[in-house]
C-alpha cells in the first residue's frame, strides 16, 4: 500500500523550486558578470546592469522561496530555505557594494604629490583610446583627494636615488603588476594593475627623487575608465608604499 503522506514529503513543491531557480540566476548574473568583462564577452557596463539584474532576481528569489517554506513539506522546504538564503545573499551583495562605493569621492586619480604628480610617459600611447585622459586635472581632484585621504603622502628613504630605485623597481614586481617601463636616469617607474574581478586597467608610475641626501618615493594611480574608482587608487598607493617601507632597512617617516 503506498503511503500518501509520505509520497507528498518526497514530491518538491514547485513554489520551492521556482524560489531556488530564481537564486540560482541570480547568482549566475552576478558571478559572471565581472569574468565576462574581463574576458572581453561584454561591456563593463553590461556587467553594472547584470548585477542589478542579480539583486532584482535575488530578491524575487527570496519572497517566492519564502512562499515556498510556507508550502512545502520535506525535502522541498530544505530546497526553500536554500533558496531564500542563496537569493538574499544575491540581493545583499549588490546593494552592499553600491553602498561602499558612495563612501567614496567620485575621482579615480590619486597621487603623493597633488602639486606635481608624477607624469605618465611610457604608458600615455596606452591611455590613447581610454575615456580618462593620462593628464591630471588639477584643483578640481586635488582638493577632493586630500579631504578624503589625507594619508597619502610622499615615502622617505634613508639611502641613495639609485638604492631606491632598484627597491622600488622590486616592489612593483612584487605587487604583481605589468611592467611597461623603467627610467633609471629619470628616476620613472611605469606600470599597469588589473583589478581581478572586473579585470579594470589602472596605471601606476612611480617616480624617485633626491631629498636633502635621502630619497623621496613619489606614486600615481590612475584608472582608465570610470568616474570613480572605489578607493581603489588609493589602496594600492597604500599597499605598494606600505611593502617599500618593509624592504627598507632604515625607514624614514613620510612627509
Amino acid at each position: 500500500m503506498v503511503d500518501l503522506d509520505d509520497a507528498s514529503r518526497r514530491r518538491v513543491h514547485p513554489v520551492a523550486l521556482a524560489g531556488l531557480m530564481l537564486a540560482l540566476l541570480a547568482a549566475l548574473l552576478l558571478f559572471l558578470s565581472g569574468p565576462g568583462t574581463r574576458m572581453g564577452f561584454w561591456h563593463f557596463r553590461t556587467a553594472f546592469k547584470m548585477m542589478g539584474w542579480a539583486a532584482y532576481a535575488g530578491g524575487a528569489a527570496a519572497l517566492v522561496s519564502i512562499a515556498g517554506l510556507a508550502l512545502a513539506r520535506g525535502r522541498g522546504r530544505a530546497l526553500a530555505a536554500a533558496g531564500l538564503v542563496i537569493g538574499a545573499l544575491m540581493l545583499y551583495l549588490p546593494w552592499s557594494w553600491r553602498n561602499e562605493a558612495m563612501k567614496y569621492p567620485g575621482i579615480h586619480d590619486i597621487t603623493t604629490d597633488v602639486a606635481n604628480p608624477p607624469a605618465f610617459v611610457a604608458i600615455a600611447p596606452l591611455r590613447k583610446d581610454a575615456p580618462n585622459p593620462p593628464e591630471y586635472a588639477g584643483d578640481s581632484i586635488a582638493r577632493q583627494q586630500l579631504e578624503a585621504y589625507p594619508d597619502i603622502k610622499p615615502l622617505m628613504l634613508a639611502m641613495p636615488v639609485d638604492s631606491a630605485f632598484t627597491l622600488a623597481l622590486e616592489t612593483v614586481r612584487d605587487m604583481g603588476w605589468e611592467l611597461v617601463d623603467q627610467n633609471r636616469r629619470d628616476g620613472r617607474i611605469e606600470g599597469t594593475a588589473t583589478t581581478p574581478f572586473m579585470g579594470f586597467k589602472d596605471d601606476v608610475v612611480v617616480r624617485v627623487s633626491s631629498a636633502s641626501g635621502i630619497s623621496r618615493v613619489d606614486v600615481r594611480s590612475k584608472s582608465r575608465i570610470g568616474r570613480g574608482d572605489v578607493g581603489a587608487n588609493a589602496r594600492r598607493i597604500r599597499a605598494y608604499l606600505d611593502k617599500l617601507r618593509q624592504s627598507d632597512p632604515a625607514p624614514v617617516r613620510a612627509e
